[in-house]
């Protein structure tokens, strides 16, 4: 991997624009989310047409985002998968839209179908909160495209990551098995160079073990990996801000703390 002066290593995944490199190697890039969803925890479905979700990527680009990363299936806990076409109609139009105003495009998917549509609409980073555990065939299509692919800390769908959510030592379990996602993805043809490391922050997480995995990030950057942290508007920033009844701070209420995490993160 590429060092920086004083032997820092560089903090940009190879298949990214040259000048997204550039950036990377003096700051933390900032990804900006469109959830092309009607049941998005975070903003309640509000940029589910094709057209709201534009508009809302070009003001995340406008706002100084680098990459914006497109997702048609929610990923909330609890929440239902959704037929894999639908899944595509939702984000097509969107990625080629977004590509076409000049936008560095994530498609976020754990389904290697929709990763494969997605790259050959103009989408250069492939974000699997899956890591590629969830369908067999993803790390094929990252490979053979050479996409730049983020692999998150995952221990299962939805529906029942809550369920899984147990460590005797979040930070050692959380690395050792990225390492063997790492591990599996190479010996599928994946080359190191096209890898983003992502603890995976509120999935199969109590709120009381993201704190620990935000104070040691660099366990994670030690596996030689640039490494994506997304903390925004998530359930234990909620939980952190609940007021004295022990309510969370809703998800609207939770942006100052999401800047706080993510330019201490930065």
């Amino acid at each position: 991997m590429p060092a920086l002066p004083g032997g820092r290593p560089a903090r940009s995944p190879e298949p990214l624009p040259a000048r997204l490199r550039a950036a990377a190697d003096e700051r933390a890039l900032v990804m900006g989310v469109v959830n092309v969803t009607p049941d998005s925890f975070s903003d309640g479905g509000r940029w589910f047409e094709p057209h709201a979700a534009v508009e809302h990527g070009l003001r995340l680009l406008e706002q100084g985002a680098d990459v914006l990363d497109v997702g048609g299936e929610s990923t909330r806990p609890g929440a239902e998968r959704v037929p894999v076409d639908e899944e595509r109609r939702r984000v097509l139009p969107v990625v080629r839209e977004l590509v076409g105003a000049g936008a560095v495009v994530s498609v976020d998917t754990t389904r290697a179908a929709v990763a494969d549509a997605a790259v050959e609409a103009g989408a250069l980073v492939v974000n699997d909160v899956s890591g590629g555990l969830a369908d067999p065939a993803m790390a094929g299509v990252v490979a053979a495209t050479g996409v730049v692919y983020v692999a998150m800390h995952w221990r299962g769908h939805a529906d029942v990551m809550d369920a899984r959510a147990t460590y005797d030592d979040v930070v050692t379990q959380v690395r050792d098995e990225l390492a063997l996602r790492v591990d599996g993805l190479v010996a599928a043809g994946v080359r190191p160079e096209q890898l983003v490391l992502d603890p995976g922050l509120g999935f199969a997480k109590p709120g009381s073990d993201n704190w620990p995995l935000l104070a040691h990030l660099d366990e994670l950057l030690a596996l030689g990996r640039p490494v994506l942290v997304g903390a925004s508007r998530k359930r234990f920033l909620g939980h952190l801000l609940a007021g004295p009844d022990g309510v969370p701070a809703p998800p609207e209420g939770r942006d100052a703390a999401t800047a706080a995490v993510s330019a201490l993160a930065a």
